[in-house]
């Protein structure tokens, strides 16, 4: 059961008995296929990781992952990567987590293990972090968790990975990413963001300098002329190109920005940008994702947004003046919710 308003953001706990698990989503619109050979259902693998350690988005992830965060009233952060996914025709998903996993995990096996869009080899399973035999190290960042899962990756017949943090909010159709990244024949495809701010300090990821192809020649910290745009995190990696460098290019790296598209551009591959003009949000700050709440539409998205229904009764609202509001199912309102400035009080997130 979920609140939002201009003032504090209280998300309050509640029971839930789960007779049967089923996928709700928000319209009933399907997408059909771009035609590209092979089928992204068949070929392409996604990725979706899980935060370490470090987090911009405390208190509200002192109890679970970026990740696993409410949002929109009953969805949680990361059915938008997975949504993307289902809706872009990929249909092999892992979710990679490393810290304060539980509730991340008990969301995707509960919301997604029996999903009939997936098809009859389609799945989302969770990687969770894990010692082995031969690593008895912990992940020590997000591309050493790719790499110690790998021994299962190289498994499927793929052709691509694709990367995708678990906490952004925006709504891509990936078939158009991965098309980019076929035609220009890239070892990487970074998407980029065409639409940020100049000076913006709403992102973690840093603008990248593109040449008139649109490939990818360097990073800069500060935007200026010849600056293409801004990097949103998503990545799409041949198969064999992933493999070598982690294993054997770039075996320390822990970092995809800073260390492996860079780490790439120097030992020559070809890195393309792929350019994506919707709005991004990275989430890497509590006002940010506060404000992410509040304008949040998505009602007539063209794409559903997949998640695990609440089976909750309708809200109740008496004697109440309500501004400004996001209310999900479920919730007993009493009192006034006033219009107040955005003032930093949260209350402690349950699930």
């Amino acid at each position: 059961m979920c609140v939002l308003h201009s003032s504090t953001l209280c998300f309050h706990g509640f029971s839930r008995s789960f007779h049967q698990l089923t996928i709700c989503n928000s319209s009933n619109s399907s997408h059909n296929s771009t035609g590209l050979i092979p089928p992204l259902n068949q070929s392409v693998v996604a990725l979706i990781l899980g935060d370490g350690p470090e987090s911009k988005l405390y208190p509200l992830t002192k109890r679970r992952s970026e990740a696993a965060i409410p949002i929109g009233a009953r969805y949680r952060l990361i059915d938008i990567a997975i949504s993307n996914c289902i809706n872009s025709d990929i249909t092999k998903i892992y979710t990679l987590t490393q810290t304060n996993s539980t509730s991340l995990n008990s969301h995707v096996s509960r919301a997604y293990s029996n999903i009939g869009v997936l098809g009859k080899e389609g799945f989302i399973d969770v990687l969770a972090a894990c010692q082995s035999l031969e690593n008895h190290c912990w992940f020590k960042g997000n591309v050493d968790m790719v790499r110690k899962w790998l021994w299962l990756l190289e498994k499927h017949p793929a052709t691509e990975f694709l990367i995708l943090p678990g906490h952004h909010l925006y709504f891509m159709d990936y078939r158009e990413l991965i098309k980019t990244h076929r035609d220009s024949e890239a070892d990487i495809t970074v998407s980029v963001s065409s639409t940020y701010q100049i000076n913006s300090s709403s992102s973690s990821y840093g603008f990248l300098i593109l040449d008139n192809e649109s490939r990818v020649l360097g990073f800069k910290e500060e935007s200026s002329m010849d600056i293409g745009g801004r990097n949103m995190g998503i990545y799409v990696f041949k198969k064999n190109a992933m493999v070598k460098i982690l294993k054997e290019y770039l075996p320390k790296a822990n970092d995809f920005e800073n260390e492996v598209i860079k780490g790439a551009i120097s030992l020559g591959m070809k890195v393309q940008a792929h350019m994506f003009d919707g709005k991004w949000e990275d989430m890497n700050s509590i006002e940010s994702f506060y404000h992410a709440n509040m304008e949040i539409n998505l009602i007539g998205q063209d794409f559903p947004i997949y998640t695990m229904p609440l089976c909750l009764p309708p809200t109740q609202i008496s004697n109440a003046n309500i501004s400004q509001s996001m209310i999900g199912d479920g919730c007993i309102i009493n009192i006034e919710v006033q219009n107040k400035q955005f003032d930093h009080r949260y209350e402690d997130v349950y699930c």
